[in-house]
């Protein structure tokens, strides 16, 4: 095994060694692994959208204080996603998952012994604020399947592998509704996921491999900051897995609180947005794969501003059918446009060694050199865009007693998004030329395929 845990030679480009020499069932045994890491890492990450569920009046935590829990996970799952992403490069993507998958076993453990009625608001704010360490999962995880797969299949492979964790979000709700249901406590819930998160950190040193070809470069870490597409993409995010996030912390509170459902009735439609949201990850990277990430994440912003503006009348009108049925839509088009956007990321960066001169092999070595750093930045971004959504939930409900508020400002950030989008990477003539001003070292580009 020891020797295994380090490949020397990697070029998933070569169709002789991807096809041929192993590349590809040793890059789908990395992929399986790394999706039942990240997945329990998002479970961990979002167990406080269950757990305020649990938390009843004996508790004595307002709506606000449960939507500003629920926001202290997401901004610390943000944050952590700068380090996490660069920790790859360090360690090794295999090193790196088992350390991550055995680290949350610290905030899980710490909840299962504090979960009870009378435990200080603070102490719930310091459980919150551990589980964000789940929320880095992703990051890694996505860096590190980025450096296993050819361009031609990062779409489907980035979107397998982020769809796999991002179900973790609905599974931890499921787990809760069903403990919900037989009447048992929180404790229950945190008791089912200890072991599992011993299990996939053995799974992860079993069967995951580094890449020695992946190299520590700071250099790489400067140039994705420096470059416009990490923030522009990384606005973008924001309108796709910021909603995703965001909603799947909130929908639950929102149902209770504007609607007045019970934790069971809370539960059991939770979790079915944050589902079909993850399934359909990986059909937006396949669709963007097949006619480009831009076009699809351009019109999936008018898919999400149109569902979103159903869901404002729905909230005005009192309507729980329609307001229901309206943000699951929501929901589905976060996950589409999740896909999409992150097959934009390796594309923009090949695109950029093309117009270079670079060619095969070095072209890919800049492209995966590249986007492996700016994902980081871009996820953590991103998850930024969660913390942003409960905030403004809490303020809404805080001024108004509703969230209608909230979803109108959301609407106008995806018009926003849509606007971008179009005058990046698909406008015309702007998509035949630049969509940035070209200088002496970079030169005219084209996006409109990314």
């Amino acid at each position: 095994m020891a020797a295994r845990s380090w490949i020397q030679r990697w070029d998933p480009e070569d169709e002789t060694f991807w096809s041929q020499e192993g590349g590809e069932k040793i890059a789908r045994r990395n992929l399986a692994f790394s999706i039942l890491s990240e997945h329990i890492g998002f479970s961990i990450w979002t167990l406080w959208s269950v757990m305020v569920l649990f938390m009843g009046p004996e508790y004595g935590i307002d709506p606000a204080g449960k939507f500003f829990l629920v926001s202290l996970a997401t901004l610390v799952g943000a944050v952590a996603r700068v380090p996490y992403t660069f920790a790859v490069a360090r360690f090794g993507g295999r090193n790196w998952t088992i350390f991550a998958a055995s680290l949350l076993l610290i905030p899980t453990v710490a909840a299962f012994a504090v979960m009870e009625p009378g435990t200080s608001y603070t102490t719930f704010m310091v459980c919150a604020l551990l589980t964000g360490v789940g929320g880095g999962n992703f990051a890694s995880s996505m860096t590190n399947i980025n450096s296993f797969f050819p361009l031609r299949k990062k779409g489907w492979a980035l979107g397998l592998n982020a769809g796999g964790g991002n179900i973790g979000v609905p599974v931890v709700q499921l787990a809760g509704l069903a403990v919900i249901g037989a009447s048992g406590g929180p404790r229950v819930l945190l008791g089912i996921y200890i072991p599992l998160i011993a299990v996939s950190a053995i799974c992860a040193a079993l069967f995951m491999d580094n890449l020695a070809t992946v190299k520590n470069d700071t250099g790489a870490a400067k140039e994705a900051v420096r470059d416009p597409h990490t923030w522009i993409m990384a606005f973008l995010y924001v309108g796709t897995f910021g909603s995703f996030i965001g909603y799947s912390f909130a929908f639950g509170l929102v149902l209770q609180t504007q609607f007045g459902r019970t934790p069971l009735q809370a539960a059991s439609i939770t979790f079915i947005g944050p589902l079909l949201g993850s399934l359909i990850r990986p059909v937006g990277g396949r669709l963007a794969d097949r006619f480009g990430g831009a076009r699809i994440t351009l019109w999936n912003f008018v898919g999400m501003a149109a569902a979103t503006a159903v869901v404002v009348l729905a909230s005005t009108q009192k309507s729980l059918p329609l307001f229901t049925t309206a943000f699951i839509a929501l929901f589905v088009l976060t996950g589409l446009g999740n896909g999409s956007t992150y097959k934009m990321i390796p594309g923009i960066f090949q695109a950029k060694a093309a117009a270079r001169g670079l060619a095969g092999e070095e072209a890919a070595a800049y492209g995966r050199r590249l986007s492996g750093a700016s994902m980081g930045l871009i996820g953590a971004v991103g998850a930024l865009g969660g913390l942003g959504i409960n905030l403004a939930f809490r303020q809404s409900f805080q001024t108004a007693g509703t969230g209608t508020a909230a979803f109108v400002g959301f609407l106008v950030f995806y018009a926003a998004c849509f606007a971008l989008t179009w005058a990046v990477y698909l406008r015309r003539p702007a998509a035949a030329e630049a969509p940035v001003e070209a200088t002496e070292t970079e030169p005219r580009l084209s996006y409109a395929e990314v």
